[in-house]
């Protein structure tokens, strides 16, 4: 892409171009509030479903904890998410609503720290939004889908907070809190019923966005879907899905994926209905009806033994996942961007150079791996070129210990190979996609998460002091942080605004293509590299030029 000078005007008068001077709210149309929201400490604006009244925070209308499908209890529980029936009056929209059940302990982890804190509860369906005006402006809209290993996190968290986006961007943004673990996860295989009630919950959520979002000054046609990690795998699974009013264009025109688990095979009905039976043993249930009379906090408690049952030594663990149904997900989500409605998305992808890092650098069993044992997880990949495998990754990181040959074998299987398997396989059908690799390491933990899984978020949203309490960005350097934040933060609103993420003063971030394969080296100083991955996909892939 050129950057030509209609182009430019157009960002710069959306309050994009200028880079640091506008994200900190100097000048442009991003910084300033619509006269009527500014106006009003308790916006107000009229859906369908009823009134809802939100509050003004920084110069921002924000409606908080706004119900998008009937709470999921009693009968409903493990049912694709049904209308909301609405309310009478105007309802209070300045509280984010409950999270969705998820375990939790106080103080979190030492990598990310918590994801997802208390009110829990199953009346969890409901989005957040942020706007600069309800007005009709027609903004873009960005909707954001977290992620979190299909177990935790919530649209809620201040992390995810669309303040910055809205703001700096001018735009409307949306994130979503929907079913997790069990509740959201188990498949029953019942008669002519489908499973994946988290997709459902995330349908609804979208489709309750383009009825509704031109009151908060959005643009119902001018939609982009960004999520992380398990969010990501969501934003490709939604791709397929239309709406009936136009059964020819997609829910959304633009998805932004951030390290998706694209490499995890999506289990079949069957395959799903063994760890249900699993599940149902730890609980000493014997089918649906008797699972529905238990408390959802013991629901929860079960997660930690279905990690012992389903866990196997050199994976990521996933004691829930995603089901091949053949109702609400037919085939693997990556497809879903190369044909049919999702072809025609905007697609930009990345991932974090060290992804796996983030489950197991900290690992002391990990640690002790040997090469016996990492050959043998090898082979489940490379088969008998296991130990050229081994070799490669070895000579790459000089000093490498075992563990570390399996974390980049781990980071490429299940992120950075398939990601670039979509990149390449959209560049040859011709739809646009922008690759990038997040490259910056976090010194925390004496350098062991180097770039890690979900560093990349914070940077993204721009917003730091909202990760105060997350361990892993320990002792970055605040210039190199606020830089490399800048630049990426702008570049999403970029892609968010015009279907294109460059910017001045970024270097040229050319279409991921079969001749240039482009991809963005994001790190203290930011990279155009072409085939920045092209040796591991040709070990990989010794077939591929």
């Amino acid at each position: 892409m050129t950057d030509d000078p209609s182009r430019r005007k157009v960002l710069k008068n959306s309050g994009v171009l200028a880079g640091a001077a506008l994200l900190s709210g100097a000048g442009g149309r991003a910084a300033q509030a619509s006269p009527r929201t500014a106006a009003e400490s308790s916006p107000v604006v009229k859906l369908p479903s009823g009134r809802l009244r939100g509050a003004t925070e920084g110069g921002l209308a924000v409606f908080k904890g706004v119900p998008y499908a009937a709470p999921p209890v009693g009968a409903l529980r493990w049912r694709p998410a049904q209308p909301h029936p609405g309310w009478q009056g105007t309802r209070d929209a300045t509280a984010f609503g409950p999270s969705a059940p998820q375990p939790y302990r106080e103080g979190g982890d030492q990598v990310l720290g918590t994801h997802g804190s208390p009110p829990f509860d199953e009346d969890c369906l409901t989005l957040n939004v942020w706007t600069p005006g309800t007005d009709a402006a027609k903004r873009p809209v960005m909707v954001w889908i977290h992620g979190g290993g299909f177990i935790s996190g919530s649209g809620s968290m201040p992390n995810y907070s669309g303040e910055t986006f809205s703001r700096d961007g001018d735009l409307v943004v949306v994130t979503v809190n929907y079913r997790l673990g069990p509740l959201g996860y188990l498949y029953f295989g019942e008669e002519g019923a489908g499973g994946n009630f988290w997709l459902t919950d995330q349908l609804a959520a979208l489709r309750w966005v383009r009825d509704n979002i031109a009151a908060f000054g959005g643009d119902p046609d001018d939609i982009t879907l960004a999520g992380q990690s398990g969010g990501a795998l969501s934003v490709a699974a939604l791709a397929g899905a239309r709406t009936a009013r136009r059964p020819v264009r997609p829910l959304f025109r633009r998805a932004i994926l951030q390290s998706p688990p694209l490499g995890l095979k999506i289990p079949t009905r069957s395959e799903s209905l063994e760890r249900t039976a699993a599940f149902l043993d730890i609980l000493g249930a014997k089918n649906v009806s008797e699972l529905r009379a238990v408390p959802w906090p013991r629901l929860i408690a079960a997660t930690f033994d279905m990690f012992g049952r389903t866990g196997r030594w050199g994976y990521w663990s996933t004691p829930f996942l995603p089901v091949i149904d053949g109702v609400t997900l037919d085939r693997d989500p990556a497809d879903l961007l190369l044909g049919g409605a999702g072809a025609d998305i905007d697609v930009l992808i990345g991932w974090t150079r060290e992804e796996a890092n983030f489950a197991f650098a900290l690992s002391d069993p990990y640690a002790a791996a040997t090469k016996e044992q990492v050959l043998a997880r090898a082979r489940d990949t490379f088969g008998n070129r296991a130990e050229q495998a081994y070799t490669a990754y070895q000579e790459a990181r000089p000093g490498a210990r075992p563990v570390d040959v399996l974390m980049d074998l781990i980071t490429d299987d299940l992120f950075r190979m398939p990601a670039v398997a979509l990149a390449e396989r959209r560049a040859a059908r011709g739809r646009p996609v922008w690759a990038y690799q997040f490259n910056l390491p976090t010194p925390a933990h004496g350098g062991r998460l180097a770039a890690a899984h979900c560093l990349e978020l914070p940077f993204v949203f721009n917003n730091f002091d909202k990760w105060s309490q997350a361990p892993f960005l320990a002792g970055l350097n605040p210039r190199v942080r606020d830089g490399l934040a800048s630049t990426m933060h702008t570049a999403w609103i970029s892609f968010i605004r015009t279907g294109d993420p460059n910017h001045h003063p970024m270097p040229q971030w050319g279409r991921y293509d079969q001749d240039t394969r482009t991809t963005m080296a994001l790190d203290s100083v930011t990279t155009s590299v072409g085939d920045l991955a092209g040796y591991w996909r040709r070990l990989h892939h010794p077939a591929e030029r």
